[in-house]
């Protein structure tokens, strides 16, 4: 039931590991600190981190007589999320199911979950170009999908995978809100000096190539490893991570 969200954000990445779900709940986080009433659909079957990022791992979903309730992070009910985590018995239990199953799934959290009123719902996709993602399309089809972002690290590979991220979205017709460079040097937790372990700006030089918008970079910060359930923003304020985020949103919030 998506008739009453405003925008809806798809964060895609070309490989798995880069830490999309991540950069997911952070933006929904960011979100909600700004004072908008934000959703986050965690539609990654095979592996639905979400509920463990945001603590909520031993929380239930119920049904009222629209649909299924979202658990909620607040009393405020600012942060909706819905994961396949919610009705797996323990967080190990694998999600074994063939193509069909799963896109049945994927239809079931479109359309069955009751949102309510939403100014943004996030939706953390697999990696990947799967039938998961084919089938989110098929049912945002009538509605406002305001754009992608896409995640990548600055391993030459990841950035090879993006580029058929990119391809798939101008393929189904998404728009591109831009590239998010993730694990972009190590900061260190004394001097704050950050360091490319990895080789650094491949996902800027990818986004000019392909000519769509380079939304920044966000480094590997020992301080963002005790931040489950946490914003970034209001926890560290002052960190590059922080900096970084408050200024993708400001993209994200102009589409």
């Amino acid at each position: 039931m998506l008739d009453k969200v405003k925008n809806i954000i798809l964060v895609l990445s070309g490989k798995g590991g880069v830490g999309k779900s991540t950069v997911s709940t952070q933006l929904a986080l960011t979100l909600k600190e700004r004072g908008y009433k934000v959703g986050l659909l965690d539609i990654d079957l095979c592996g639905p981190s979400i509920p463990y990022l945001l603590q909520l791992e031993d929380k239930d979903v119920h049904q009222c007589p629209e649909g299924w309730v979202p658990v909620y992070t607040d009393l405020d009910q600012k942060l909706a999320v819905m994961s396949i985590g919610f009705l797996l018995n323990n967080r190990n239990s694998a999600v074994v199911w063939r193509g069909p199953k799963k896109t049945g799934m994927v239809r079931q959290f479109l359309n069955d979950v009751y949102w309510g009123e939403l100014d943004y719902l996030i939706i953390d996709t697999p990696p990947g170009t799967s039938d998961e993602h084919i089938t989110v399309m098929e049912n945002l089809r009538t509605l406002k999908c305001n754009g992608a972002v896409i995640v990548t690290s600055p391993q030459e590979v990841a950035i090879e995978d993006v580029r058929k991220e990119i391809s798939f979205c101008k393929k189904t017709g998404i728009p591109i809100i831009g590239i998010i460079e993730n694990m972009s040097g190590f900061v260190c937790p004394n001097c704050t000096e950050c360091t490319n372990i990895f080789s650094t700006g491949g996902g800027k030089a990818l986004a000019e190539i392909v000519q769509v918008p380079y939304l920044g970079s966000l480094p590997i910060d020992p301080k963002m490893s005790d931040l489950l359930g946490k914003s970034c923003v209001i926890e560290h304020p002052n960190s590059k991570t922080s900096i970084a985020f408050n200024s993708i949103v400001d993209e994200i919030v102009k589409c």
